[in-house]
């Protein structure tokens, strides 16, 4: 059974009542307070408090402060006036259970309608964070729209100003190429016309060596008569040596130096080809040629032919296998046949070329 607590002091102005209610080792933790308009409860086991005021208080705004043993209520009035007793006097056990009851009955409608106004607000809350973010996602959407429309109208007009522009380019070339047809016709006329005024003077200059020719007719006839004529030339035959030379320009037209080399490699490009292999037997002497292979294939790869463009890369590294070039066009090859390692590969011999040059 709790033990009732008797032993409290309270005082009062028109306002306000003041109650201590002293319980030993009260705390915070382990005290349960219910205050309604009429009923005050205090329960820290084993202690009971219970009080039926005497008449309604504020109890949303009344306080309560626990401590040094003590709990101290400040119980606020509905109504200003002076209080004869803090309880009710001459209440029996039904009426005190009717109050109980009706106390809690008011809590829990209380508290269901706090509960509710809580939900309630935090459905406007959230309405109102969803129309803001309605109106902002709006707002961005039309921003963009209008960033849209402006890029739209921007490249309409670069597109209507390059038009124009091409527009008056093809009137310019019309017109020049107008002009040059002119001047040609000019230049045309113009020499038919000194065709026509030099075939006049031909045909009078004919005209007059013919008749003078009529009249001179005897006089040169008579010359050749008297003049002799020389004996025909005696048949020869001249030999002319030639200095041998391997390339068909003239030597004083020819880069000695750069020749040089161009034969040294191919002297060591034909040193190191192998006339027993089945694939240069059908070849010609042009096509034994590293670098006339290597422009065949930069021929077949331009055409996409990749497959034969590594066939004519292949014979020319077998020819001679110290160009780093045959090796990165091979490589290229590889990659756009999806053959990936193929083509690592031949790079990564191309890097090694490479750094054996330097």
């Amino acid at each position: 059974m709790p033990l009732q607590v008797s032993d409290y002091s309270w005082q009062q102005t028109k306002t306000a009542v003041f109650l201590s209610l002293p319980l030993k080792g009260v705390c915070v933790r382990d005290t349960d307070v219910f205050c309604t308009e009429n009923y005050l409860k205090v329960n820290f086991p084993p202690f009971l408090f219970e009080a039926f005021l005497y008449a309604p208080i504020d109890d949303e705004n009344s306080k309560a402060k626990i401590g040094n043993d003590t709990i101290v209520f400040t119980l606020y009035k509905k109504e200003a006036a002076m209080w004869e007793t803090l309880s009710v006097t001459g209440v029996d056990k039904e009426m005190m259970q009717r109050i109980r009851e009706k106390s809690i009955l008011q809590a829990q409608e209380r508290a269901k309608a706090a509960t509710e106004a809580k939900a309630a607000a935090k459905r406007e809350d959230q309405k109102y964070a969803l129309s803001v973010m309605m109106k902002i996602e709006e707002e961005e959407r039309k921003k963009i729209e209008d960033m849209k429309e402006n890029e739209r109208i921007k490249a309409t007009k670069e597109l209507e100003a390059w038009k124009e522009y091409q527009r008056k380019a093809e009137e310019q070339k019309k017109i020049q190429r107008e002009e040059k047809l002119c001047q040609k016709e000019k230049h045309i006329k113009e020499e038919r016309k000194k065709l026509k005024s030099k075939n006049l003077t031909r045909n009078s200059a004919s005209r007059n060596l013919a008749a003078k020719g009529r009249n001179s007719e005897n006089i040169f006839t008579e010359k050749l008569k008297e003049d002799s004529i020389p004996a025909p030339r005696s048949v020869g035959t001249i030999k002319i040596n030639f200095t041998p030379r391997v390339f068909p320009t003239a030597l004083r037209e020819s880069q000695v130096a750069e020749e040089e080399e161009w034969l040294h490699k191919q002297a060591e490009a034909r040193r190191a080809m192998n006339t027993d292999i089945p694939e240069f037997c059908d070849l010609k002497e042009e096509e034994k040629n590293p670098e006339w292979l290597k422009d065949k294939g930069n021929k077949l790869f331009a055409t996409e032919n990749y497959l034969a463009a590594i066939n004519a890369y292949n014979l020319a590294i077998r020819l001679n296998n110290k160009i780093p070039l045959l090796y990165l066009n091979r490589a290229a090859c590889h990659l756009k046949l999806k053959n990936l390692h193929k083509a690592i590969e031949d790079s990564s011999k191309e890097f090694c070329s490479l750094e054996g040059i330097e």
